[in-house]
């Protein structure tokens, strides 16, 4: 796979530019008077992506003339093909999702290269989780039943890639069994496997739920095998979970994706740019309609090399001192 910067090596970057916000003088331009209706293709209705999506719809359609309408979906790989139909205008996906799609690998047949970045939102851990104690490395896997997600999923491939950078093959060192997250947390409870792929943000309900029944483990990584990893698949960040996520004995280290939102590129400019300025001058209003606002930063938003940014993205981050590489 071409190697291009990891996501995290971005982000630490990122980190170390100076940073202009509002309050320090940045001269924004909007919001913009002549906005327009867009469509945001989210998840299911049990889901995050729609109840935060919900959330930033309701907040930008108020504090902008951008009226935007939250819609359930099947998830990222539906989003991607709901953009090209021009079935919705901006989307939820993840970082590794947008990665597969803009390149025509993996879940895609061919390029879906016609979006482009937004913000990206928050991480979405690589959960390895596990009710036996005696599995603490992802090595500890060889031989054991792991459910890795449904079969050509993005929690599949997920897998494969943790898999691959441990030297270890996903059909021939494991015993893989193919199950959505609700399946394998009750077949965790009812010790049909040992082990179970989960991505998502945290805490995670099913595994919290998990938790009630038994002391839930969290197969913690290795950084030699991380650096592996981000440095063939670009699209994970290094993450620690606090033990007081599931209380589990000591913080737990692994990997991400990131859920982010995706423009069709046709998209007005100032639509864009209403859509970051309704999210990011309002943050405090955001953070009490859903918590998953708290992992917001302008910083963050800007994390993504993959795919490049849509213009309004573009001009939004660089009135507050933040450089993002933009599509013409």
């Amino acid at each position: 796979m071409k190697k291009i910067f990891s996501l995290a090596v971005i982000l630490a970057v990122m980190f170390a530019l100076p940073s202009f916000g509002a309050t320090e003088g940045a001269m924004l331009s909007g919001p913009y008077k002549d906005g327009t209706r867009l469509t945001l293709a989210t998840g299911g209705e049990q889901g995050e992506y729609y109840a935060f999506g919900s959330a930033i719809a309701e907040m930008v359609s108020r504090k902008t003339t951008t009226q935007v309408r939250a819609v359930s979906s099947r998830g990222a790989m539906n989003n991607v093909e709901a953009l090209d139909r021009n079935n919705a205008k901006i989307a939820f996906i993840q970082t590794d999702v947008g990665f597969y799609a803009s390149r025509g690998t993996r879940l895609f047949n061919s390029k879906h290269d016609k979006f482009s970045t937004v913000a990206v939102l928050y991480p979405e851990a690589v959960q390895i989780v596990t009710l036996d104690p005696k599995i603490t490395h992802v090595e500890h896997l060889k031989g054991k039943t792991v459910s890795v997600g449904s079969e050509g999923s993005g929690t599949y491939f997920n897998a494969v890639d943790v898999f691959t950078a441990y030297g270890m093959d996903i059909e021939t060192d494991i015993n893989p069994v193919y199950e959505s997250f609700g399946d394998s947390v009750e077949a965790l409870k009812e010790g049909k496997i040992d082990a179970a792929f989960i991505v998502a943000g945290t805490p995670t309900p099913a595994v919290s739920e998990l938790a009630k029944s038994g002391k839930v483990s969290i197969v913690s990584f290795d950084d030699e095998h991380i650096m592996k990893l981000i440095g063939e698949c670009p699209y994970y960040g290094k993450i620690e979970l606090p033990k007081s996520t599931y209380g589990t004995n000591d913080n737990d280290v692994t990997v991400a994706v990131h859920a982010v939102i995706v423009a069709r590129d046709d998209v007005k400019e100032n639509d864009i740019y209403n859509f970051m300025y309704g999210i990011f001058e309002n943050l405090d209003g955001l953070k009490k309609a859903n918590p998953r606002a708290e992992y917001l930063t302008l910083k963050t938003a800007a994390g993504y090399p993959a795919v490049r940014y849509h213009p309004g993205a573009v001009k939004y981050l660089g009135e507050n001192g933040i450089l993002v590489s933009g599509k013409n």
